[in-house]
């Protein structure tokens, strides 16, 4: 029993998937060769290729660009404290609605830009916040 369980597994987990693992293994190495990422450490290449999964949001605060706004006016100040009571999970889904993911790539916080901008609509209190993910735009009305 052993041996056929061992072939079973074998055969599931190695042999069935072989021709389809080498097809993409074939295609993957075209598009990105490995002289390109052999260079990197496995944890490096798994961060660069799935971004980062752990913030400091005070970090992402600090780095944000204001349009038609000021650090210090009530709208931005209600938002920070909102967002920082808010827990980890719910803040990676805003970070997901900001950008299209809940993680950021490979070049980490530090670089990582985004954008605030009052959208400057004639009744504020009828419009509801809204994202550009391509521009990372939050645009956050007064």
């Amino acid at each position: 029993r052993k041996e056929y369980v061992d072939l079973y597994v074998n055969y599931i987990f190695n042999k069935s998937v072989q021709k389809p693992f080498e097809d993409f293994m074939q295609g993957f190495l075209r598009g990105c060769p490995a002289r390109y990422w052999k260079m990197f450490f496995p944890e490096e290449l798994q961060v660069f290729l799935q971004g980062h999964t752990t913030f400091d949001w005070h970090l992402l605060e600090k780095n944000v660009v204001y349009g038609h706004y000021k650090k210090l006016d009530q709208t931005i100040r209600n938002f920070w404290t909102v967002f920082h009571k808010l827990p980890e999970e719910k803040k990676k889904m805003f970070l997901a609605f900001l950008s299209g993911s809940d993680r950021i790539t490979g070049c980490g916080l530090e670089r990582f830009r985004f954008y605030i901008v009052d959208p400057q609509v004639e009744n504020p209190d009828e419009v509801c916040p809204y994202a550009n993910t391509c521009n990372l735009i939050l645009f956050l009305p007064r």
